[in-house]
């Protein structure tokens, strides 16, 4: 039986099934928290702040120096995996332009709900003392275009990020969200109104053909929002392109800073 867009439940889960799509994506991963432990321990300007009660409520600040400009990064792991300490190797683009990065950490589903994701979210961008650019990959580039709207917010970067939650609500990462049809349409930022800030909305064109439709469909809506295509990158080897001092994504936070 047709679920969404002509997938049944089978089809529908592959469609959003990165980890299956890209072979080696376990060993990229490992990868990732290898460079992450290497820079962290290679960075004297760390530290972290609680923002809440809960365990996952911490923000991990790389500084740059003093009066930096400060990148925010929310995590990916569709809202029920991963954390901050997985992503730090991404700081090494900014930081070697100057830019201070902030991993925002969050609890998971099904610890919480999405409305409570979302809320700890705004929440920890109310702790941080300065003006920032926002970013985040796949459910963190969800989140960025859910939390650009914050007062602290002057534009965000959101990185193979999800924009309709309604095949999401379908498929099998619903089994620890517990999405109902309400609240994934509260919480998908196609559904919301325009922030009025600007926002680029990255993603690979060798991702699975539902991430890339997602960005271009949101894009679709001119809500002061630039498309940005990476040529063959994938779910995983997009953040390369944030990683590296002169890579694209770098880049791009740059020009949203005003340095370029």
């Amino acid at each position: 039986m047709a679920l969404y867009r002509g997938m049944d439940r089978a089809a529908l889960d592959a469609a959003y099934n990165n980890s299956a799509a890209v072979a080696n994506s376990a060993q990229i991963v490992a990868g990732w928290q290898a460079r992450s432990d290497a820079l962290k321990g290679s960075h004297a300007k760390f530290s972290a702040l609680r923002y809440g009660a809960k365990p996952k409520n911490q923000i991990d600040l790389f500084e740059a120096g003093r009066d930096a400009p400060l990148l925010a990064f929310i995590h990916g792991g569709y809202w029920q995996m991963r954390a901050p300490d997985n992503f730090y190797f991404l700081a090494a683009g900014p930081l070697a332009n100057g830019i201070s990065v902030a991993f925002i950490g969050y609890t998971l589903a099904p610890d919480i709900r999405l409305d409570g994701i979302v809320a700890e979210v705004r929440t920890a961008l109310d702790s941080l003392d300065r003006d920032l650019v926002l970013s985040g990959w796949s459910a963190g580039g969800h989140l960025t275009a859910m939390a650009i709207g914050h007062p602290r917010v002057r534009a965000g970067l959101a990185i193979s990020g999800l924009y309709d939650l309604e095949p999401i609500r379908l498929c099998y990462l619903n089994d620890k969200l517990g999405l109902d049809e309400a609240e994934a349409r509260r919480n998908s930022p196609m559904l919301r109104p325009a922030s009025g800030k600007p926002l680029v909305l990255a993603y690979g064109t060798g991702e699975l053909p539902e991430l890339q439709r997602q960005s271009q469909d949101y894009a679709k809506l001119g809500r002061d929002s630039v498309l940005l295509p990476i040529e063959g990158d994938d779910h995983f080897s997009i953040l390369e392109r944030l990683a590296s001092p002169d890579g694209a994504l770098t880049e791009q936070v740059r020009t949203l800073f005003g340095q370029r």
